[in-house]
Order: C-alpha cells, then structure tokens, then sequence
C-alpha cells in the first residue's frame, strides 16, 4: 500500500482555522497541540508552527497572560483580516499590471527603427522582474482565499461525502466476505489474504 500523503502548509492552517471557527474557544498550545492530531490530522509538532504562521498574519490573535500564551480566532475578524489583506495584494497586482502595460507599450515603442539599446535591456529586465512578482502576487492571493470560511466548509463538506463513500465501500467488503464464509466456507483470515485487504481493516471514524 502507498503511504498516506501528508498535508500540505495551507491545508494545515485552514483546518487550524475550522478548530477556531467551529468551538469559538480560546485555547493554550498545548491544548491545540492534543486537539489537532485528533480532530484534524495536523501532527502535534507541525501545531506551534502553523498556529505562529496565523498568528503572523493577523488570522489568529494571541495574548500572553501570566506566564501562558492563548489563542483565538473569530470569524468575522479574520474574514476582515482576509478582506484587508486580500485588497492589499490586489491593489499591488492592478498597479504590477498597469506598469507591466506601460513598460510594454515602451518596449514596443522603442523597437521601431531602433538598434538594441541599453534603455531597452533594462526595460526588459524590469518587465521581466514585474511579471514574476505578479505571478508572486498571484499566488499570495489565491493563499488566502484557502482559509476563507466559505472554502473551509467545502473542504469540510466533500470530505464528509468522501468519509461516508468509504464507509459505504466498506460495507459492501464486509457483507462480501459475510457472503464467502457461508457460501463456501472459507475463514476470514485466508479471504483477506487473497484480497489483499488489511488486518486493521475497518470504518473511518
């Protein structure tokens, strides 16, 4: 069998998200860091580093008192931060665009009966420099919309639906082998055996 992919970073932190979302809890780490591995598959030594990355993006709020650090995170301020963060990215991409256009348009301007030139290389150097931050900023942008409520309850939903196809799908293994051990007496253990199915076999919590 292939071993099970881990999670992604962004993946991490929008299930980091649910836990916040879902109880409205305000939590220590060493408590999130028992709840996470249980509840949503993130490893209890990834939990510091994908709460700090939230934390560091005004998605989760801390605050130290005594000598504890606690954390919460509400949605409707962290759908402000997203708002705020995302309309930051896009002002940068619309003005990366508008400058790429520019340059273009100079660029093209300057082929016309022109010789190569050292104005012309900088300017493509500079085109070439705003495309990849663009593409950069492209990127940031589609990061945040990963930990949007709205997203994070389609994650939730389709694995729901996967969960209970499964289970389904484990049924019929079981009420198939319920059948072969009548029909023509064979012992579960060599039915397994032959089929390759698992010893641990069984439904997905």
């Amino acid at each position: 069998m292939s071993k099970k992919k881990g999670l992604s970073a962004e993946e991490k932190r929008a299930r980091m998200m649910e836990i916040f979302f879902e109880t409205k809890d305000v939590f220590q780490l060493k408590e999130l860091e028992k709840i996470a591995p249980k509840e949503k598959g993130i490893t209890a030594m990834s939990v510091k580093e994908v709460l700090q990355s939230l934390v560091d993006d005004g998605m989760v709020d801390c605050e130290r008192i005594g000598t504890s650090n606690y954390y919460w995170a509400f949605p409707s301020k962290a759908l402000h931060a997203r708002k705020r963060k995302l309309e930051a990215l896009e002002s940068q991409l619309s003005e990366g665009s508008r400058k790429h256009v520019n340059l273009q348009k100079s660029i093209e301007k300057a082929k016309i009966g022109r010789h190569e030139t050292e104005e012309r290389t900088m300017l493509t150097k500079e085109l070439s420099s705003l495309q990849e931050q663009r593409e950069q900023l492209k990127a940031e942008v589609e990061k945040y919309k990963e930990c949007d409520p709205k997203v994070v309850e389609k994650i939730r939903q389709e694995s729901k639906i996967a969960k209970d196809a499964a289970n389904r799908w484990t049924d019929n293994v079981f009420a198939i082998k319920s059948w072969a051990k009548r029909k023509f007496g064979f012992e579960e253990n060599k039915i397994d055996k032959s089929f390759g199915i698992p010893e641990d076999f069984d439904y997905i919590d």
